[in-house]
């Protein structure tokens, strides 16, 4: 494991503030009062994440190496985390989807590192991966708190249930790992590099679920999360950034896919959700030119990199590209992999040193 100058108090959300702030702003109240909840409630699990830093969390017990280690609990629409077990390891399936799905959500995020990269859990030592369902009401998120997953049912309105698309659930582990590891500053590029990093094995999860090659996938973060009634198709999209919804509601997706667009603001820790657009556009560009499965070469350099020790918690875009660069040559040679992951990057607009 390797960490940089202890972890950082990040709170991660699936649903950026951007969103939830329009949707707040509705003129109907049955749209905005959930998005306004939701907004309460996140700042106050923040502000929990914080105090968990500072005191520190409570210690827990590796799992047996290589296999998962799984708990479901049930909020009961309730606050209080974890809330009540209802599916340990190895139990059943229940009457609840939900349950069962945040269940193979998590275990198929464990696989992925583990047949993938050979990574035992997010911490790389067996951690037991805990999941609430069921949070409060008309919930309009999905968080990783530093300890846990924690799923809203959504206000059926503009959001379902949080639990069915399974790159969310992967996406918030997936911060998981960048705590563990490289602990990428939240803000600003480091914070926009640290969503993306969480975007591409998200959908690297879901590819490798579906057994999709790069070819096949959609590049969704998010699909099947939103309501009928919303014009989109999903929360962000790395094959085409700012195409992912065009709403009345919810506004226009705001990500852009070149540095030529990047967006300069004080909002969103520095626009965190919104400019990693563009690394994911990177992403994005360097698999679908390697072709086959993400995971195997152009997922291969990304972890890498996470992983590798040389990543800095303040790391810029130039930085994170220039590692790649690197580690593609270092793994895979001065072949196809290497030119890919260099084409990519030239084409978002971001250089190499």
């Amino acid at each position: 494991m390797t960490t940089h100058g202890g972890f950082e108090p990040v709170f991660c959300t699936i649903v950026p503030p951007h969103v939830l702030d329009k949707l707040a702003q509705a003129e109907d109240s049955s749209l905005a009062g959930p998005a306004r909840r939701t907004l309460q409630r996140d700042a106050y699990e923040r502000t929990q994440r914080r105090l968990t830093t500072v005191i520190g969390a409570a210690a827990v017990a590796a799992a047996a190496d290589g296999k998962p280690q799984r708990t479901v609990h049930d909020a009961r629409h309730g606050t209080d985390l974890p809330g009540h077990k209802v599916r340990g390891e190895g139990d059943k399936p229940g009457k609840d989807a939900t349950v069962n799905r945040a269940y193979a959500g998590l275990g198929a995020t464990f696989e992925l590192f583990l047949k993938a990269y050979r990574r035992d859990s997010i911490d790389g030592n067996g951690l037991p991966l805990n999941a609430t369902v069921h949070y409060d009401h008309d919930y309009n998120n999905a968080f990783w708190n530093g300890e846990q997953m924690v799923f809203g049912d959504g206000d059926g309105e503009i959001f379902l249930d949080f639990t069915i698309p399974i790159d969310v659930i992967g996406h918030e582990l997936a911060h998981g790992v960048t705590q563990y590891t490289a602990n990428l500053t939240y803000f600003g590029q480091p914070g926009a590099l640290n969503e993306s990093l969480s975007d591409v094995f998200g959908a690297l999860i879901k590819q490798y679920t579906l057994g999709q090659t790069a070819a096949e996938a959609d590049w969704l973060i998010g699909a099947g999360l939103l309501a009928p009634r919303v014009t989109g198709t999903a929360l962000r999209s790395m094959k085409e950034p700012g195409t992912a919804y065009d709403d009345d509601v919810l506004g226009k997706d705001p990500q852009p896919a070149t540095m030529d667009d990047f967006v300069r603001t004080g909002r969103d820790n520095g626009g965190v959700h919104i400019n990693s657009g563009i690394p994911n556009h990177a992403f994005y560009l360097a698999a679908t030119a390697l072709g086959g499965h993400a995971w195997e070469r152009a997922g291969q350099v990304w972890y890498d990199v996470l992983t590798g020790g040389e990543l800095k918690q303040q790391a810029m875009f130039v930085d994170f590209a220039t590692l790649t660069v690197k580690a593609a040559r270092e793994r895979f040679g001065d072949g196809e992999e290497l030119d890919a992951v260099s084409k990519a990057w030239e084409q978002v607009g971001v250089r190499t040193l």
